[in-house]
């Protein structure tokens, strides 16, 4: 269970760490630092914080590795903060499993806010106890998604995109409403994370990703959950 209003810093530059430690404890954040791939990775496990502030640059892995490592075991948020801007690098942390992805310089309280909007959506859950959808089936209390009654692999924005679709099954969510429901406000414009994560998220749940019968596209819309009963 992750520890209330912990967040891991896995950053090299010690004026990075000091910026942001002084800006979330202000925000009543309990802060562990970490300077190094490996240091922040035993972390995580260690304080099983709510949240990860994760940089791309690290002196003895780069952050992907570190990503892939976290992913390997823990469902936990984690933000990207790395100078690293180019849609590659962001497409290919969201595909490793990142929930969001922010450049430096950053400001402060747009930080604060994403940080607040992901440790949020951790925690929400749906009144509705389950849903079985065809061969898929959604454990809202357990927060568990099943496929022919076992359990998929998921991330935590995969988890929460899927719960959100069916919650809504067969109406149509368009890309500003998943992108504001899931990423929050300022990211109505970021249609690629959109995409990246469908794409995975079909790998996961489809019997022929090419081919969906459940995450089906509306061009130029946006995503429908397909009804095919219980």
């Amino acid at each position: 269970m992750a520890i209330q209003n912990t967040i891991v810093i896995i950053d090299d530059e010690a004026q990075i760490r000091k910026i942001l430690s002084i800006t979330l404890e202000a925000a009543d954040y309990k802060i562990i630092e970490a300077a190094k791939g490996k240091d922040g990775i035993v972390a995580v496990a260690n304080y099983h914080p709510q949240l990860v502030i994760l940089d791309l640059g690290l002196p003895d892995e780069n952050g992907f590795s570190v990503l892939k490592e976290i992913r390997s075991w823990s469902n936990v948020p984690v933000i990207i903060l790395t100078v690293k801007n180019s849609e590659e690098d962001i497409v290919k942390a969201l595909d490793l499993g990142a929930d969001d992805y922010i450049t430096k310089p950053f400001n402060s309280a747009e930080l604060v806010a994403r940080i607040r909007a992901n440790i949020r959506r951790t925690q929400q859950l749906d009144d509705k106890v389950s849903i079985v959808n065809g061969k898929l089936k959604i454990d809202f209390v357990q927060r568990i998604i099943y496929k022919n009654n076992k359990e998929l692999k998921l991330t935590n924005t995969e988890y929460l995109l899927l719960s959100l679709f069916f919650k809504n099954i067969d109406k149509t969510l368009t890309h500003n409403l998943v992108l504001k429901e899931i990423w929050g406000p300022s990211h109505t414009e970021d249609s690629q994370y959109l995409r990246v994560f469908i794409g995975q998220i079909r790998k996961k749940i489809e019997d022929d990703a090419a081919q969906p019968k459940y995450i089906i596209t509306a061009s130029g819309v946006g995503y429908r959950m397909k009804s095919l009963g219980n």
